[in-house]
């Protein structure tokens, strides 16, 4: 369970942090305690959908892995963040990605930020 909340704790940072250098992935709400909150959800989803629809998307283009030698991860990380802001769109979050370019980018960030703040933030059960 601790696993659970640090690695979410991971994705918010992460997250907030492109949200913060990226004028095109957007994350609206009325007042701070909202946004914090809207946050939190999509931070939820994003691990979701990492969970449950990467490991499928990364088996089936598994040649191309291979064949770019791990740069199509840049791809999917993006394709997974899109997926995420229209997911998020859906159940009514406040949160947007505008653009391919813009999802690629975000996707790096969040990589490197989320990487970093799992080495720093403890993770035993």
């Amino acid at each position: 369970m601790k696993n659970f909340v640090v690695k979410t704790i991971a994705n918010a940072g992460a997250l907030a942090v492109a949200i913060w250098l990226l004028q095109d992935i957007t994350l609206t709400g009325d007042n701070t305690g909202r946004k914090t909150l809207t946050l939190i959800l999509v931070a939820l989803l994003f691990g979701l959908v990492n969970f449950v629809v990467k490991p499928v998307v990364k088996l089936l283009t598994l040649p191309l892995f291979i064949l770019t030698l791990g740069l199509i991860t840049l791809v999917v990380n993006a394709l997974m963040l899109m997926l995420t802001s229209w997911l998020a769109g859906v159940v009514g979050l406040d949160f947007h990605v505008e653009g391919f370019w813009t999802a690629v980018l975000g996707g790096l960030i969040i990589s490197v930020v989320s990487w970093a703040l799992n080495v720093v933030l403890p993770d035993e059960d």
